[in-house]
C-alpha cells in the first residue's frame, strides 16, 4: 500500500501520515453553527471529511472523528430573536435538518457529534485553566485571551500581530489590552440564553468551544483537525492559542482545510447571499449527483458552482447506475449455476480474463495512487474507473451467448463490479438501495428539471413513434430535439423507444 502524504497547512506542505498511536486515528473537524438550512460550500466540508473518514478506515484504521455543531452564537440569537424563538430550540431544529442532509449526501455519522449548550463545564474548567496559566483578564464579567502572553500567535495563519493591530475597526472594544484579545467567555445581555460561570453568567466566545470539545473526546493531543479554509484566521488560530494556554502539551499532527465552493468566482455565503442551500439542490438533483460534483475538484482548490457542471455530474452518476444495474440484471441468470459449480471448468477453478484482471489492477493502482496523494479525487472517476465501465458495457451482451468461456466471462464481469464498487464505496457514491431504485430516481429529477411527467414523456415517444411510422422523419428529429432541450434523451432501441436523462448545458 502506498505511503499516504496528507497537505498539513501549518508545514504548508505534504507529510507522510503518521497517527500518534498505532492504527488509530483521532480527528475532529469543525460543524456548522445551526440556525438555518446548510448551504453547499458547508456540504463540501461535510463531503470531503467523510470521504478522509471512510479512506482512514479502509486502509485498516480505527477512526475516532468528531464533529461539532454550533447551538450558542451571536448568529443564532439575533436569527431567533427575528422568529420570536428560544435560540436553543432554534439551533436544535436546524441541527436535526443538517443530518437529514447528511444523510441524504451518504455521509457517515461521525463518531461524536457534540454540541456547545452540552459541554459548558468543559468550556468553563478550560477558560479557568487559561487564566490560571496568566493567558487571559476578566472585565466586567467579560473574559478575554491576551495574545501577547502567546509568542507564537500567528503560526498557523502567517498573520502577524501588528498587521492585526492595523487592520482592526475603528470600533474596537476599548476595554481591550490589545485590539486583537478575543472573547473567551461573554457576560449575559437581556434575552440572550446565559449559564452561570465565575465571572458571572454568560456564554462563551466562538473559539474556545472547539478547544474545548476536542479535548474532552480526543484529549489535547490528537492526529487530525479540519474544516474550511476560511476558519485558519481567526479561528484555528484563535483555537491554538487557547488550547497551548490551557495546556502546554497541547499538540494537533495535521491542520487540513478545504477550498471554498464559488458562484461567479466570489465566495458563496449566507452574508452575501450568492449561496444555494443543499435543499435546494437535491429538490432537483439526485444528492449523489450533488456529492459527485463536489468531489470533481481536489479538496484544497475552489470549487466553482455551475448549472452545466451539476449536469454533468447527474449524467455521470446516471451512467454509472444504469451499467451497474444492466451488468446486476446480465449476471443475475447466471448466478445460482456459477454458484453451484463452485466456480469451476472440467475440475480448475476458473481465472478472470487477462483484459480483466488488467483493467482491475490498473483500476486498483490508479485508485490507490490517487487517493495517498492528499485524497486527489478530482481524477478517480476518469481513466481507469471508466475503462472499467466499458469493459462492463462491452461484455454483457456476449455473456448471453452459450460458449466455453462463458464462465470465465461471469467471473470477469463480477470481479469487476466488485472493483468499481469498492471506489464508489470509499468515495461515498455507492448507494444503499437497489440500483435500480437509483436509476429511477435520477430520471424522477431529470423530469422534475424539464417540467414534466412520466405520461407526458410517454405520450411525447408515442407522438415520435406515429411520426416515424408515417415516415415524417423531420417531426420524429424536431421532437426528439425539443425534448433533449429540455434533458430528455430519447433513444431507440431494437423496435421500441425508451428514455433517459440528458446533460444540459449553460
Amino acid at each position: 500500500m502506498a505511503e499516504f502524504r496528507l497537505y498539513n497547512s501549518m508545514t504548508q506542505q505534504k507529510e507522510v501520515f503518521k497517527p500518534l498511536v498505532p492504527k488509530q486515528v483521532s480527528m475532529y473537524v469543525c460543524g456548522v453553527t445551526a440556525y438555518a438550512l446548510s448551504h453547499i460550500g458547508h456540504a463540501r466540508a461535510a463531503v470531503n471529511f467523510d470521504v478522509l473518514y471512510r479512506y482512514l478506515e479502509q486502509r485498516g484504521y480505527k477512526v475516532t472523528y468528531v464533529r461539532n455543531f454550533t447551538d450558542v452564537d451571536d448568529k443564532i440569537i439575533r436569527q431567533a430573536n427575528e422568529l420570536g424563538e428560544d435560540p436553543i430550540s432554534l439551533s436544535n431544529r436546524f441541527c436535526q435538518e443538517y443530518t437529514i442532509d447528511m444523510g441524504d449526501l451518504q455521509c457517515r455519522t461521525p463518531t461524536h457529534e457534540p454540541r456547545v449548550s452540552d459541554h459548558m463545564e468543559q468550556i468553563i474548567d478550560m477558560i479557568t485553566q487559561i487564566i490560571n496559566n496568566d493567558y487571559a483578564y476578566v472585565v466586567d464579567g467579560d473574559v478575554f485571551f491576551a495574545v501577547e502572553k502567546f509568542p507564537n500567535y500567528g503560526q498557523l495563519s502567517g498573520q502577524k500581530l501588528e498587521h492585526i493591530r492595523a487592520g482592526e475597526r475603528v470600533s474596537v472594544d476599548s476595554r481591550k489590552r490589545n485590539p486583537a484579545d478575543f472573547a473567551l467567555w461573554k457576560s449575559a445581555k437581556p434575552g440572550e440564553p446565559s449559564w452561570d460561570s465565575p465571572w458571572g453568567k454568560g456564554r462563551p466566545g466562538w473559539h474556545i468551544e472547539c478547544s474545548a470539545m476536542s479535548a474532552h473526546y480526543l484529549t489535547f493531543k490528537f492526529d487530525i483537525h479540519g474544516g474550511g479554509i476560511d476558519l485558519i484566521f481567526p479561528h484555528h488560530e484563535n483555537e491554538i492559542a487557547q488550547s497551548c494556554a490551557a495546556c502546554q502539551e497541547s499538540r494537533v499532527g495535521y491542520w487540513l482545510h478545504n477550498g471554498h465552493v464559488t458562484n461567479n468566482n466570489e465566495k458563496m455565503s449566507k452574508s452575501v447571499g450568492n449561496f444555494f442551500t443543499i435543499r435546494q439542490i437535491t429538490e432537483r438533483y439526485h444528492p449523489l449527483s450533488l456529492r459527485h460534483f463536489l468531489l470533481s475538484a481536489h479538496y484544497r482548490t475552489p470549487l466553482n458552482y455551475s448549472v452545466s457542471q451539476l449536469e454533468s455530474a447527474s449524467d455521470a452518476v446516471y451512467y454509472i447506475y444504469n451499467t451497474l444495474q444492466e451488468c446486476e440484471d446480465a449476471l443475475s441468470p447466471f448466478q445460482d449455476g456459477a454458484q453451484k459449480e463452485g466456480a469451476e471448468q472440467n475440475g480448475r477453478p476458473v481465472k478472470i480474463t487477462q483484459e480483466a484482471e488488467g483493467l482491475i489492477s490498473k483500476l486498483q493502482n490508479e485508485f490507490e495512487t490517487k487517493m495517498s496523494d492528499d485524497l486527489n479525487t478530482a481524477s478517480i472517476l476518469t481513466g481507469a474507473f471508466q475503462d472499467a465501465l466499458r469493459y462492463i458495457n462491452i461484455n454483457m451482451k456476449p455473456l448471453k451467448k452459450k460458449n466455453p468461456k462463458q464462465q470465465q466471462l461471469y467471473k470477469s464481469l463480477v470481479e469487476t463490479k466488485k472493483a468499481v464498487e469498492k471506489v464508489l464505496d470509499t468515495l461515498g457514491l455507492l448507494s444503499s438501495v437497489t440500483y435500480s431504485e437509483v436509476v429511477q430516481q435520477l430520471k424522477a429529477k431529470a423530469l422534475i428539471r424539464a417540467g414534466l411527467s412520466e405520461d407526458d414523456v410517454l405520450q411525447t415517444i408515442a407522438e415520435r413513434t406515429l411520426a416515424r411510422k408515417n415516415k415524417d422523419f423531420a417531426k420524429s428529429d424536431q421532437i426528439r430535439e425539443e425534448m433533449e432541450e429540455k434533458g430528455i434523451q430519447i433513444m431507440d432501441v431494437g423496435n421500441e423507444s425508451i428514455w433517459r436523462p440528458k446533460a444540459l448545458k449553460e
